[in-house]
């Protein structure tokens, strides 16, 4: 869901090539920031005879350098850094005090290296280290992106002092995504089956609350934190197993010190409702609300948030009051706050009418160039490949997670896997074993599959589900 409990999240990535052109090789950005450009030609031998050419005009260049410096201000060779920013355009928050985003490309990190391990620890794929660092988040007039702005602008409207943090590393401990927020040591989402584990005790983070405490110890008290997520999960439209997510938190100074729990768990919740109802009126407009009782681990009172829109009721994001055990580990035993989680997928699909959220991951200009910077335009669906439907059916193991399928499915076919579901199933009381039929829908989103390259990538399917899961294909 979108609040940042590790499990269904209802939101989700077609990981695009890194095109690196021939002749062009990038740098390390300096303090001026990086450029690609292209390679010099060789130079060409030079026996000396040049050289005499350029000897008068240099020495006499070297001789007035000292007038030609004094004509610049000492400040504008050296602090080029400490120039005053240009002013965000409308719409568009920028980053807060120690909230300021890196990109990417400024530091060039081989995810491979860092995430895939073989070892009995690390479930990590190289298809999931494909995704980690494209950070859609960060890119310019994509939906993520849009969606973002919108929601740290109008955070940063109502109050200049919440910092928005969207470059934190990926890479946590169990201790950051699960023991701080005090979700239980047999919580489904520790599994193996559910996380990607680096190794034991590091993993992917599975939701940016994972960044709570760290934030609140190094002194943020207002904050947005945006970022890539990662879950070992089921193959639809819907789901991916990298998605974004952002978790605000703020703590009341109004509420320091303050030992009535009932008044300051009042003041808690109607500042936790006037923000995320006015974030809804920002993004979707005016539209009905209404709250519901939830539960999460670290939170209390806990609450959904839904709205009536396109005729349904859509819950859009969790949320509730900060447990104050997390805050007294914090050594912030005084003091008092809220915390919300939503998916940035599910609500740009909803507003952007995305239907299948591998577009997101796409490099397609056909997807890309439908899109402009702070604003919410349709999709326009550019082709519909047909699809093709092929089924496995195979009896059980003694020990079976079906996420496993899922991801040995996903591993093998990548993002040509449409769905993945379970069509049928029966137990042989005879052989006391279960039997599972599973249905495979292979589309591309930008080109038709031929029945050749589907038929092949089926049997590898097989074939792995035999030798990797221990099935008995039927």
């Amino acid at each position: 869901k979108g609040y940042p409990l590790p499990r269904h999240p209802k939101e989700e990535g077609i990981p695009f090539p890194r095109l690196e052109a021939e002749g062009v090789r990038a740098y390390k950005a300096g303090p001026l920031g990086g450029k690609a450009h292209q390679t010099p030609p060789p130079r060409k031998q030079d026996n000396g005879a040049g050289m005499a050419k350029i000897a008068l005009p240099l020495l006499s260049l070297l001789v007035a350098a000292p007038a030609l410096c004094a004509a610049f201000q000492p400040a504008s060779l050296l602090r080029p850094a400490l120039r005053r920013p240009a002013a965000a355009p409308a719409g568009v928050a920028r980053p807060a005090k120690l909230g300021l985003s890196m990109a990417a490309a400024e530091t060039k990190v081989d995810w491979s290296e860092k995430l895939l391990r073989d070892t009995d620890d690390n479930n990590v794929t190289p298809y999931i280290a494909n995704l980690v660092g494209r950070d859609l988040h960060l890119l310019p007039a994509h939906p993520l992106q849009i969606i973002k702005g919108k929601i740290e602008a109008y955070f940063q409207s109502r109050d200049a002092e919440f910092e928005c943090k969207d470059s934190l590393d990926p890479i946590v401990t169990s201790e950051q995504c699960f023991d701080d927020l005090l979700i239980p040591e047999d919580h489904q989402s520790r599994r193996f089956s559910d996380t990607y584990y680096i190794s034991k005790g590091k993993l992917l983070r599975t939701h940016t609350s994972a960044h709570q405490t760290e934030l609140l110890r190094g002194g943020s008290d207002k904050f947005l934190c945006t970022g890539d997520v990662y879950r070992r999960d089921e193959i639809d439209s819907s789901h991916y197993p990298a998605f974004h997510q952002m978790e605000g938190v703020k703590i009341l100074k109004e509420c320091e010190g303050m030992e009535n729990r009932e008044e300051w768990e009042k003041m808690c919740i109607d500042d936790l409702k006037s923000f995320l109802e006015g974030m809804i009126d920002e993004i979707f407009g005016p539209v009905e609300k209404r709250w519901v009782d939830a539960y999460f681990p670290f939170t209390t009172p806990s609450l959904e948030l839904e709205i009536y829109f396109n005729d349904d009721w859509l819950e859009v994001l969790g949320c509730g009051v900060i447990q104050q055990e997390i805050l007294d580990k914090c050594d912030m035993s005084a003091s008092h706050g809220w915390a919300f989680g939503l998916g940035l997928e599910r609500l740009a699909m909803v507003l952007f009418d995305i239907p299948d959220i591998r577009l997101f991951w796409t490099t397609d200009k056909r997807f890309l160039k439908q899109f402009k910077e702070g604003e919410i335009t349709k999709f326009k669906p550019y082709s519909k490949y047909p699809p093709c439907y092929k089924d496995i059916a195979f009896w059980l193991p003694e020990e079976w997670e079906e996420n496993n399928f899922a991801e040995l499915v996903r591993n093998t076919a990548g993002d040509l896997v449409e769905r993945v579901e379970l069509i049928d199933q029966f137990e042989n009381p005879k052989k006391g074993k279960t039997s599972h039929c599973y249905r495979i829908n292979y589309r591309s989103m930008d080109r038709s599959l031929t029945n050749e390259e589907v038929d092949a990538l089926q049997e590898q399917v097989r074939e792995k589900a035999a030798s990797e899961l221990t099935v008995e294909l039927r």
